[in-house]
């Protein structure tokens, strides 16, 4: 068997070997991915002793991109989260709306606040939102629900900063500001369709919260409707609406603006001074440290500086665990790009009828399902399909995306996010859960891969 053979076979019973580890075993998946890594490059016959320098390169390369900005915005979630600005972004977005839109008031809410918070969090902190407009409107909580839900999913898996687009950006190497911006570009469709099919299950599954916690009403009374779309006040003072997305609005120009200004005038070329600088403020690292500070003094700029910074340790705990799975998918993607794999089965898909373009997507959705989280999945088939794809000459924004937008396709019972939806919205039978959530998911991540075909067709 020749050196080409052989890594193939070793990469596909690895691959194989890394969802039945991830599904059955008590493993994390950071060592699953390390130690999957390790036995690929052994089996395909690559020298035993360079293996842990090319996991190591891997993993710190994909870190030092990244690894600081993912920090950042962890700290600067944690903020906002505590000070209340999340609330603030939906009060803003329902006024804008109007009441007849308030599902679609909360996509959007949800889409923007879960830029720099995790979509967990996001939806607990508006939750009680949910409830107080399902009550006085007498619209179905499963409507306004899934439309957050949906919303806050859209976001955390395909819009950098959040960490698993940051880091199929990164292993991609796409520019981050057009990755940004292509996101958003995709996912406002996509937020359409998810409305739509939050209203067609809300009718179908009608709930409203009762007075006791976890009960709901079934029976529609349409008598009563109270059409206020106004939060409920809290007894602390909220921030200001600009102040509240100051710090989501901040990194995401200056990335941009840095990004229009590699477009206009090209890698080569000496800048003027001013352009330099901005060059630097739109470095993902300075963008969203910026953003963080405006979040620390904007947001909690009165709050003692033991209660913020105990605030920010919190956020930078959360930050562990997506470091490290971040760091051990480079390191897989690492070995397959130098053990030569990745140009070989480039070789292969190349003389394949199938667009390569879905095999992130794929490879996404199945790790999702197997595991349970989104950005895991992202990450993990950013890593293996970049050394694949990019020597094909796949354009790489596309491809990035097709990883994200795959990790959507359908949520089981080992998503904790899926239990917090469904529990919320009181669908309470397994038929309900998956015909109405996993189905909102699925028909949302397969309205992406259209789009994603059909832009690949026109510009890959």
């Amino acid at each position: 068997m020749n050196m080409e053979i052989r890594m193939l076979v070793a990469l596909g019973i690895g691959l194989i070997l890394m969802i039945l580890l991830i599904a059955k075993t008590k493993l994390h998946p950071v060592m699953v991915l390390i130690f999957v890594s390790a036995g690929i490059g052994v089996a395909g016959g690559m020298d035993i002793a360079e293996i842990g320098g090319v996991i190591k390169n891997g993993f710190g390369n994909t870190l030092g991109s990244i690894g600081i900005v993912i920090g950042f915005g962890m700290m600067m979630g944690q903020i906002m989260e505590k000070s209340g600005a999340a609330r603030v972004m939906a009060n803003t977005f329902l006024k804008l709306l109007g009441k007849k839109n308030d599902d679609l008031a909360l996509g959007i809410t949800g889409f923007v606040v879960s830029i720099p918070i995790f979509a967990d969090s996001g939806y607990v902190i508006l939750l009680p939102l949910v409830k107080a407009i399902s009550k006085a409107t007498k619209k179905s909580i499963v409507t306004l629900g899934f439309a957050l839900g949906m919303g806050l999913l859209l976001a955390n898996v395909c819009v950098p900063p959040t960490p698993g687009p940051l880091a199929a950006a990164g292993i991609f190497e796409v520019n981050m500001g057009l990755f940004i911006l292509f996101s958003i570009a995709m996912c406002l469709p996509l937020i359409g369709v998810s409305t739509l099919c939050a209203r067609y299950f809300g009718k179908k599954y009608y709930r409203i919260p009762g007075n006791e916690e976890g009960e709901f009403i079934t029976a529609k009374n349409g008598d009563e409707r109270d059409d206020s779309t106004e939060i409920e006040r809290e007894d602390r003072e909220l921030p200001s609406a600009l102040i509240s997305f100051m710090p989501i609005i901040i990194p995401l120009l200056l990335i941009m603006i840095s990004s229009i200004i590699g477009m206009v005038y090209g890698s080569g070329g000496e800048l003027p001074v001013i352009l330099k600088f901005l060059n630097l403020l739109g470095n993902p690292i300075i963008a969203v440290g910026l953003g963080t500070l405006a979040a620390i003094y904007g947001l909690v700029g009165s709050t003692p500086r033991n209660e913020v910074m105990d605030i920010m340790e919190q956020g930078l705990k959360g930050a562990g665990m997506i470091l490290l799975v971040t760091g051990a998918g480079g390191a897989l993607g690492n070995i397959i790009s130098a053990s030569g794999a990745g140009d070989s089965i480039a070789q292969m898909l190349s003389k394949s009828p199938i667009p390569v373009i879905v095999i992130p997507f794929v490879i996404s959705a199945v790790l999702r399902l197997v595991q349970g989280s989104g950005t895991v999945a992202v990450i993990t088939a950013a890593s293996l399909t970049a050394p694949i794809l990019i020597p094909m000459g796949v354009n790489p924004i596309f491809a990035a995306f097709s990883a994200c937008i795959g990790s959507q396709l359908f949520a089981i019972f080992n998503d904790s996010f899926y239990w917090l939806v469904v529990r919320s919205t009181g669908l309470k039978t397994v038929k309900e859960q998956i015909s109405a959530w996993s189905f909102t998911e699925f028909i949302t991540a397969f309205a992406g891969l259209i789009e994603i075909l059909i832009v690949n067709a026109i510009f890959g």
